[in-house]
């Protein structure tokens, strides 16, 4: 292994110097030469002081690239970020956690840091009916956890993440139809109802989303549209309290299929 250089550790230390007025200068050992000892070092201090535990961990990767450690440096990076939880932090975590893959796509712990990316997003998602744009991102990178690393440890963990982000989403695309529906905007209910059926079939309150979705049709006088629904319904769910509202439903069609309630 090669050793970092003396103007390599005096640009760390003129650049911990440099942090700005008000700021301790951060204080590292001059040392320290191998990448083991760096990376020691960098561990140690990482939790109680992450800008200096991150020098030395880029002095690892910077003066060692091909060093097994380089690799444990860059990890320790991302994760030191990630434990901060803050929004930014949340955002330079994926980044490191992306370069790692790009410089060590054949490393065992590719998997965790794709994994790991996707749960950057995660920790951020909001509430069905508020905005769900870091849930889509969230499940985008689980499904790119399972693609990649399919015998992984973390696709397993990918999967069920992915079924808690389809099921928020299908959440918040039925809270959105409800009010539609309430609203007796029967046509943009039914738009968002029929997107829970095609894109998010193990939505837990699927039986809910069949009856307002028939419901919609019927009181939108397209009555022959709702009949497969209700028909579904009473089928599939028959135990559901909707089912018997759906039976009703159809009693009253077959006596009179134009009525409005």
């Amino acid at each position: 292994m090669r050793k970092p250089g003396i103007f390599a550790l005096s640009l760390i230390l003129i650049l911990a110097a440099g942090t700005g007025c008000g700021k301790k200068s951060v204080e590292i050992d001059p040392n320290a030469t191998s990448d083991q000892e760096l990376f020691e070092l960098g561990e140690q201090n990482i939790d109680k002081n992450p800008e200096k535990g991150r020098l030395y961990l880029r002095q690892v990767i910077d003066s060692f690239p091909r060093s097994f450690y380089a690799q444990r440096a860059k990890l320790a990076i991302a994760d030191s970020y990630f434990k901060q939880r803050d929004q930014g932090s949340m955002i330079i975590a994926a980044s490191e956690y992306r370069e790692f893959i790009s410089l060590f796509p054949y490393s065992p712990s590719a998997a965790y840091a794709q994994y790991q990316i996707a749960m950057s997003f995660f920790k951020k998602v909001l509430k069905p009916g508020r905005d769900q744009s870091k849930t889509e991102q969230a499940l985008l990178e689980f499904r790119q956890v399972i693609n990649k690393y399919p015998l992984s440890e973390e696709a397993e963990q990918a999967r069920e993440k992915v079924r808690d982000c389809e099921e928020r989403l299908a959440q918040h695309s039925f809270t959105i139809a409800y009010h539609y529906y309430k609203r007796r905007a029967y046509k943009a209910a039914v738009s968002r109802l029929t997107e829970i059926l095609t894109e998010y079939p193990n939505f837990s309150d699927m039986d809910r989303a069949y009856y307002i979705l028939a419901e919609s049709y019927y009181r939108g006088l397209m009555i022959d549209q709702s009949v497969p629904y209700f028909q579904k319904l009473i089928s599939d769910y028959p135990k559901s309290q909707y089912a018997a509202l759906a039976v009703k439903r159809m009693a009253e069609i077959e006596k009179n299929p134009i009525k409005k309630d």
